[in-house]
């Protein structure tokens, strides 16, 4: 019952209570990403969801464009700004995602959604990821975030799916509250992001 109806009731609800109290937040958020992208607020791109069915995800943009001589996209450090970096300390880059919550794409707490193509690259235990609906925050996030190991990730996010109640979701909520503005854990060492996902070695099947 909660999964099914309670859970997607409260994630409208407090989505729709957030960007009303936020919207001063989130129209500084829209500024800081105008001027220190050149005018290129948002960043647009699709995800799997819920049984591995693709959405898109909306994230204030941290970072530029620039590339190599040969169309190359520079690496993530290379390509971070300043006010980029501001944006994911606070965590601002996050909040266009209420809209997700809104079109039902995303719930407030879940595993969350990484990258289409790592979809044929999970086994069969790390697909279970996306039995349930991904979420903006999750109990990897609350535990570690982008420092823990690809293994300690997908770990956390099975013990979500497998003792997912209201109670835990409060749980991850109260402790995002917290971790909001620690920045200490917002990439992977030797990272500007996570790094990228190469495969368990058991692929799973996504047809």
């Amino acid at each position: 019952m909660y999964l099914n109806f309670l859970k997607p009731a409260f994630d409208f609800v407090v989505a729709l209570l957030l960007l009303a109290l936020l919207w001063p937040v989130l129209l500084a958020g829209i500024l800081i990403a105008f001027f220190g992208n050149n005018g290129k607020v948002f960043f647009k791109q699709p995800r799997p969801g819920l049984h591995g069915k693709i959405f898109t995800i909306y994230k204030f943009r941290t970072m530029n464009e620039k590339r190599d001589a040969q169309g190359n996209l520079l690496p993530d450090a290379e390509r971070l700004t300043p006010l980029g970096k501001f944006i994911r300390k606070t965590s601002l880059d996050e909040l266009p995602q209420l809209f997700n919550v809104l079109k039902g794409d995303l719930s407030l707490v879940g595993p969350r959604p990484l990258l289409v193509e790592y979809l044929e690259l999970y086994s069969p235990e790390e697909m279970k990821r996306h039995s349930v609906k991904p979420g903006i925050t999750g109990w990897a996030q609350v535990n570690g975030r982008n420092r823990q190991t690809w293994e300690e990730r997908f770990r956390l996010d099975l013990f979500y799916v497998n003792h997912i109640s209201f109670g835990l979701d409060l749980k991850i909520l109260f402790r995002t509250l917290r971790k909001i503005f620690r920045s200490h854990e917002t990439s992977a060492e030797g990272h500007a992001t996570m790094e990228k996902f190469r495969g368990s070695g058991k692929p799973a099947k996504t047809d």
